[in-house]
This record gives structure tokens, C-alpha cells and sequence, in this order.
């Protein structure tokens, strides 16, 4: 079974206007970036944007004005600071207003976690005496059942769609990830369905070869995309590093209303796919991002 599509099918089948969408699990690496760029060459509205951090792309999208509300830790550019779209949207209302529900990076996970498992909530120590419970609604403050003491409520999360940038998947959504993976884990099993974007389409004999590295279970994959370079500028180890220029240039560009529609007009809507992309990118600045050296982990033994 094949579940191979191109990135514009599976935005448009499965990323409809009004989904709650998990981006950017693996907080700076495996950003899906030409995922979120198809959404909004699509002009897919009223996402609700779930994450720890997505650096810049959530700030894409709040500026394309395809998102309505955030449940998330941060929206901004870790290279830079704040996101400008993001502080236009809530100090001007431009494009419009978000409704934001502030999370750490820690409760964040504890949701998705709780999600995974079927479990209402998970209870926690974590953020109490903090500000947090004032700018999310749906924390609880309750008294333990063991012991009586305080604890703080994080409610599951149960996004509709998961959309996780790996290394290598098999045409069927089997995938490996490695690296920093944040809670891309936490994610998949947490979504109704998982979109699956990879550097490398390989055998399925090839995934099965080191099984402890699949990410999520492939009957929760509803697409798979293959899409080299999909996560630039963020790092996907093993095929390219971070562009910390494009990070800055981006902010300096962003700056004003004006600024960010030329942004997204030469770098998302004025090109089809993300082959253009990185044809506009240049191939001198790609090769540069490429690889220096190899460090592989040691091999396992699955014998018995």
C-alpha cells in the first residue's frame, strides 16, 4: 500500500479550514516548513496552531492570516526575538486578532501526552504560582486525591492533524526521525491522522531493519510526502544544518505590513512548490548548508 502524495494533495485533503494542526514538534529541527507553505497557498483559515516552539512558521501563517488561535509556548524567531506578525495580530489586529492560550513547553507535552493515552488530563506540580493558568482557560487548579496538595490540571489535546518533517519514511508512513525529536512522538499519537513529510522515500525492509527508531504507528499516517528540503531553514540532522541568515533576514524583512507581504509574495506565493523554492534559494547557499561531515551512530544487533 502506497500512501504517496504531493504536498499540494495532502493539504487539501487533509488539512481543511478550522483544523487544529501540530507543527514544529521537534521544537528547531524538522520544521515542516513547505507544508506550512502550501497552506497558505492554499489560503487554508481559521487554523488553530498547536506547538512548542515552530520558530518562524507559525509567524508565517499568523501573517498570511490563515490562523484563528494558538495553544502553544512561543511564536517568534528564536535567532531574533518575537515574531512580528504575531505582535502585529495582537497589538494592532492585523490581519486580525488571534486567541491565544499560552502553554510551556512542558504542558504543551503533557497534553499530547494525555491525548495519546486516552487519559482526560495529566496533574502537575509544574506551573503553579506561575501566570500561565490566567491566560489559559482550560487549566484547573485541584486539590490531589492522595495527599490533598494542589496540583495543576493540563487537559489533553487531541489535534485533527499532525504534520511531522522526518529523515526517511517508507510509501506507506513508516518513518524514522532522529536527533532532537522534541515530542514529535507525543504528536502523532495525539492527532487523528499524521501527515508525514521526508527527506528520503526508502524500503519498507529498510525501516523495519532498526524498528525502535519508527516514529508513530503507519495506520496513523493518512499521507505520505516526499519533500527534500522541506524543512529548510530549520536543521534536519544528517541532510542539512540550519540557515541562521535566512532567520534574520526574515525578521528584518517582516518588520512592517509591507515588508512581510513582499516576503511571502517571493518566497511562498510566488513560487509553486519547493523545488522553486530552493532553486530561488540558490544552489551555492544550499550546497553550503549541506553536510561537513558524517557521524553515524554505532549499529545495533537485533539478533537472538
Amino acid at each position: 500500500m502506497t500512501k504517496l502524495m504531493t504536498m499540494r494533495d495532502a493539504i487539501a485533503q487533509f488539512v481543511p479550514s478550522g483544523s487544529s494542526v501540530v507543527m514544529g514538534a521537534a521544537l528547531e529541527s524538522l520544521i515542516p516548513f513547505a507544508a506550512g507553505h502550501e497552506t497558505i497557498r492554499q489560503r487554508v483559515r481559521d487554523l488553530t496552531l498547536v506547538g512548542p516552539i515552530s520558530d518562524i512558521l507559525f509567524d508565517q501563517l499568523i501573517g498570511a492570516g490563515c490562523a484563528k488561535k494558538i495553544l502553544a509556548a512561543w511564536v517568534g524567531n528564536v535567532s531574533a526575538g518575537l515574531g512580528h506578525n504575531y505582535r502585529r495580530a495582537q497589538e494592532q489586529g492585523i490581519p486580525h486578532r488571534l486567541e491565544v492560550w499560552d502553554h510551556s513547553n512542558f504542558s504543551i507535552a503533557m497534553a499530547l501526552l494525555a491525548g495519546g493515552m486516552g487519559a482526560p488530563y495529566i496533574p502537575t506540580y509544574s506551573l503553579l504560582g506561575s501566570d500561565l493558568p490566567k491566560t489559559n482557560p482550560s487549566f484547573k487548579q485541584a486539590a490531589s486525591l492522595f495527599g490533598g496538595e494542589q496540583t495543576l490540571l493540563v487537559p489533553a489535546l487531541r489535534p485533527d492533524v499532525a504534520i511531522l518533517h522526518v529523515q526517511r519514511s517508507d510509501a506507506n508512513g513508516n518513518a524514522h526521525a532522529w536527533g532532537n525529536l522534541g515530542i514529535s512522538e507525543e504528536a502523532a499519537l495525539a492527532s487523528t491522522r499524521v501527515i508525514i513529510v521526508a527527506e528520503e522515500i526508502v524500503p519498507r525492509e529498510l525501516i523495519v531493519s532498526d524498528p525502535n527508531r519508527v516514529l508513530a504507528p503507519s495506520f496513523k499516517v493518512c499521507a505520505v510526502v516526499h519533500e527534500p528540503g522541506g524543512a529548510h531553514p530549520s536543521p534536519v540532522q544528517g541532510h542539512y544544518n540550519r540557515d541562521h541568515a535566512f532567520y534574520h533576514e526574515y525578521h528584518r524583512a517582516t518588520r512592517t505590513v509591507e515588508g512581510n507581504d513582499r516576503w511571502l509574495g517571493g518566497w511562498v506565493v510566488g513560487v509553486t512548490n519547493r523545488a522553486e523554492y530552493l532553486k530561488k534559494l540558490g544552489d551555492e547557499r544550499w550546497r553550503a548548508l549541506q553536510l561537513k561531515e558524517h557521524r553515524y551512530a554505532a549499529p545495533v544487533d537485533y539478533g537472538y
